[in-house]
């Protein structure tokens, strides 16, 4: 199963859709094609979830476990997003497995990354309230961090 649409950062990488290009470069690695589900339009976590748990069903399958890969800093946001959309399946995560300076290279824009991260962290503090995922602890070192990186303006990822 592959899913997502378009996201500001990834427009120009993937101009048919997150979706398409994966699965296109599934197939390229050999993964015959008719064994790969798509959902082509979600625009956010929660519809990559909802949309993707909706096109299984009609597809008859209900998996017992789902497997989440994202960018590394998203896990925990995915997590929270699924484990509160589909509760009653088991959840795990995964991403490529970078150090955070690997990662900042392989993306080749620190300021965007940092942006990204602190959304992210906006997101997994703020969505729970808004009942779009599960409740995490996050730890004050890590809420310090979050609020001095906003307040230098690394502010650009986070939701109205």
């Amino acid at each position: 199963m592959f899913t997502g649409g378009n996201s500001p950062t990834t427009a120009k990488v993937f101009p048919r859709g997150e979706a398409v290009h994966f699965r296109e470069h599934a197939i390229d690695l050999g993964v015959p094609s008719k064994v790969i589900l798509l959902e082509p339009n979600a625009a956010n976590t929660g519809q990559n979830i909802t949309f993707s748990r909706e096109v299984l069903a009609t597809a008859g399958t209900h998996p017992a476990t789902v497997l989440l890969v994202s960018k590394p800093y998203m896990e925990r946001r995915s997590f929270a997003t699924a484990r509160k959309l589909w509760p009653d399946v088991e959840i795990l995560c995964a991403s490529e497995p970078l150090e955070f300076d690997d990662y900042l290279k392989s993306i080749g824009a620190e300021k965007l990354v940092l942006d990204m991260l602190v959304g992210d962290l906006q997101r997994v503090i703020e969505y729970p309230k808004l009942g779009f995922a599960i409740e995490q602890e996050v730890a004050e070192d890590v809420h310090a961090a979050y609020e001095t990186l906003i307040r230098d303006g690394f502010t650009s990822r986070l939701a109205s």
